[in-house]
This record gives structure tokens, sequence and C-alpha cells, in this order.
């Protein structure tokens, strides 16, 4: 069957699985949501690789702008006590993400169906992909209430997984298990587990001991482990006043040089400017440019010898570096109780959820949201994804590999082209694979990888060789007087 049928025999129907909050941006989605006048969140249906037929979901339509959007909760979700808190949706990212992020906000109680979502605005957890420059990961931000003082602290997951840079949907879901601890998934695969209490900076419970802040290390401690040997002394024939390099003493002007022919002569072809005022703007001197006449010779100009290594050069002199017998060690502050210590036995039982909601900037358009699920199940989540992420992936992916097929150009089978026939006829899967697991795909197709490789050498060797003519030409021009 095609594609195309495929997808409108998947036709989009609404779940039937019950949850503290699940959104599937279908009829009267607006009455469910609040976004301000400047956010341009619309719902739609995607536009690259479509899924499911009739499937909406929530769409930043422009680059470059800020967007923000929430909606509340009937009931206050607490996940307090033996249930897992469990977050899951849906990210599509159409158009890639270039510097942006897509991530989700579980809105602190207090945010009421009345209140309009900022930056600003309390949050308990942030969740989801972010990427711009050098960052690319899934955040897991916990929002901690200090027991002792109410502040609150946000702390950030250590070492967070990267995000699935694909056009295809992409499903992540986190869960905070009662027992304190943590697993993220992405398309259903375990990518990040652990302890709340090891995993996060800075951690949710202080140190017992800290350093004591009005300790001062005293005027007589020693810690510097090597010290200038002090009986050391410079050798008599050490020169310090020797140059670097030498003129070769066994070089010789070679045979037909001609020192009485200038190297550079004045730019016969130069003339001076009508505007030139040698009042105003000195005598004029056309500039500098190889003398033809010397391409009659081995060379022409002042003859000097070549520049060597001088075998004499030393460099400035320095004593031996030597144990300083009254090396005390590294000084340290004296630890004292933390007087802000408390521990927190079930980081688990997050301050309650009145909401959820997107505050973004991205510099790309197109991110699409869908199929969201806030509640207390793992198998609901589970069978949720199943009705909706499970049908829609295969259905995108192979949309996909018909979009690469078709703009694969079919190269030549001559002689000469069967590496590029060879990558024509894999890449498709190696795409495929790749985008699921970069990993997976190079262990499994490691032969197409090898042949990109290859292919990505001969380019940069290519590209090196140009920039050294380049450069050698630049050099050459640059030594010209």
């Amino acid at each position: 069957a095609s594609v195309a049928a495929i997808a409108q025999a998947a036709t989009y129907t609404p779940t039937n699985i019950k949850a503290p909050f699940i959104e599937q941006f279908d009829q009267n989605w607006e009455s469910r949501w609040k976004q301000p006048a400047s956010s341009r969140f619309v719902v739609k249906e995607p536009e690259v690789y479509p899924g499911i037929d009739d499937d909406k979901g929530l769409i930043a339509i422009q680059k470059a702008a800020k967007y923000a959007i929430s909606s509340t909760f009937d009931e206050i979700v607490n996940p307090a006590g033996e249930k897992p808190l469990v977050v899951q949706y849906e990210v599509k990212l159409q158009e890639g993400l270039e510097c942006g992020g897509a991530y989700i906000k579980l809105l602190s109680e207090g945010f009421g169906e009345d209140s309009t979502m900022t930056s600003d605005t309390p949050y308990t957890i942030m969740f989801g992909p972010d990427k711009c420059g050098m960052t690319n990961k899934v955040h897991f931000i916990l929002r901690h209430k200090n027991p002792l003082t109410g502040e609150v602290e946000e702390k950030h997951l250590d070492n967070p997984p990267s995000i699935k840079q694909s056009k295809t949907t992409a499903l992540y879901t986190l869960i905070v298990n009662p027992d304190n601890t943590y697993e993220i998934l992405i398309n259903n695969e375990s990518v990040k587990s652990g302890s709340l209490f090891k995993d996060f900076t800075p951690p949710v419970n202080p140190l017992r001991e800290i350093d004591d802040p009005h300790d001062t290390k005293p005027a007589d401690w020693v810690d510097e482990a090597v010290i200038p040997d002090p009986n050391a002394t410079k050798p008599d024939d050490w020169d310090e006043n020797a140059p670097k390099q030498i003129r070769d003493p066994n070089a010789t002007k070679p045979a037909g040089w001609n020192e009485d022919v200038e190297a550079f002569i004045p730019d016969p072809s130069t003339e001076k400017p009508a505007e030139w005022d040698d009042d105003e703007d000195g005598e004029f001197v056309a500039p500098l440019v190889p003398n033809p006449d010397c391409d009659l010779t081995v060379g022409c100009g002042k003859w000097e010898a070549p520049l060597i290594a001088n075998p004499n050069y030393r460099g400035k002199w320095h004593p031996d570096m030597i144990v300083n017998p009254d090396f005390k060690g590294p000084w340290l502050p004296r630890k004292i109780p933390n007087p802000t210590y408390f521990e927190d036995k079930e980081p688990s039982a997050i301050t309650p959820i009145s909401g959820v909601g997107f505050e973004i900037w991205t510099m790309s358009r197109g991110i699409l949201f869908d199929n969201i699920y806030v509640g207390y199940s793992k198998d609901d989540a589970k069978a949720f994804a199943d009705e909706t992420y499970a049908i829609k992936k295969p259905i995108e992916e192979k949309r996909e590999r018909e979009a690469l097929e078709a703009t694969v150009h079919d190269p030549s089978e001559s002689e000469g082209f069967e590496a590029l026939a060879f990558i024509r006829k894999n890449l498709i899967d190696f795409v495929a694979k790749f985008n699921a697991d970069p990993v997976l795909a190079f262990k499994e197709r490691w032969d197409v990888a090898g042949v990109l490789g290859a292919a990505i050498a001969a380019f940069l060797g290519l590209l090196g060789t140009l920039i050294s003519i380049i450069g050698g030409t630049t050099a050459a021009t640059s030594a010209a007087p």
C-alpha cells in the first residue's frame, strides 16, 4: 500500500485513556489554552512528513520569535506518596532546531486559569530539548523548595542526554519515581536514569559541613611545593644574548646571482593619480613589483645567507627547581557545620503542579507539540504512545525515505562512479537508522559510514591543498618590501 493510503487509514481518533491531563489539540483547544497576543502558536496538521490523517498539533509558525502558552489542570497534580509522576509529549522539528528550545514546563500550584504565562511564571519541572551553539541537551530542571528558608532553587540534571535532531516526531518521556529515582526515555527507549539525590547540580541536599568563611591562611604558611634552587648559579659559558637563529656560515652565493640589479622596482605601469597633491600628500612613489630582469638570472638584489638554528643558543637561564623544605601542603579552611543544612528525604514529593505550558524562544519555525500526558501511570503513558506515536512514526519515516529517494540523483554506473552508486543504494537506510540511533547506525552500516568518511576525507584533503596554494601565494606576495 502507498504511504498516502496508510496515512489515510490511520485517521486521528481521540484517546479514551484517562489521566489528570491529556491534550491532543483537537476540537475547542483554544478554550483550554491561553496565550498572550504576542505569541503566535496555532493548531494545524504538520507540513513536513505528515503522519496520521487529520492529526493536528500546536505549532510555532514563525522563526526568531518568542512564544508562551499555558493550560491549567482540572485538579492539582501532587505526586507525593507512592505514585510516580509521568510527563510525556511529542516534538516534531519540521525544519530542525537551529537555536532555541522545545521544552515543556510543569507550572507550580498557584498558577490559575486566569493567569498568563511569562518567562517569570514559577514552574516545578522543566523538561525537553534545547539546542543552540554548543548546547545540545534534554533539560530536566527541578525547582526544589528549601524546607528551612522556603527559597526555591533550580537543580539541573548532570550530563543530560542529547536531543533527537529529526524532522519526524520524537517522543520525550520523564518519570519521577516515589523512591527518588528518575528515568528519561526518548522514542520509548531509556537514555538516562539515576538518583534525584546524586545526579543534580547543585545537589538537592546541601553539604553537612562547609568551609569556615572566617578562617584565614596563617601568614607563615608555605604552600609552594617547589622553589628555585637558591644555591644554583648560571654557568660562565651561558650566553643569554645569543640569537636563536644565525646566518648559515657555510652558505655561498649562487653562481650567476646579480647583486647589481634590484630585486624589486617601482611599478612602471602605475601613474600618479590626478588628485595627488605633492604639497599635501608628499612625493608620489609607485608601489614596488618584482623586477622582470631577475627572471633571467638565478637571483638578484643583495644576497644574504639563509638563517639556520644557532647551535650556541641557550635562551634565558633559570635555576633548577627543588623541593621546598618549608612546604606544609595546600592550605584548606577548617570545616564547620553548615548552618543552612537540611535533609529532604523525599525530593520526589515535588511542589504540586497546577498546569503545563510552553515558553520558548526559537530561530526555527514549524516546531510542533502534540499528545501531552501528565499523570501517575507509566502503563497509561505507554498505551497512549502506542495509540499515537507508534502509529504516526513509521508513516513519517516512510514519507521521509520517499523524499530522500526522490532527491538523490542517479549517478552514472560507469567506471569511477562505483562509490557514488554504493552510497545512493544504501544512504537512505543509513539516514533512517542514524535518525533513530546514531551509534547503532554506525555499528550496523559501517560500510556506508566508511564510504562517507572516505568521501569527506577526500574533500578535506582537496580543501587543504587549495588553502596551501592560496597561503603560499599570499606568503610570496607579502615577502615583497
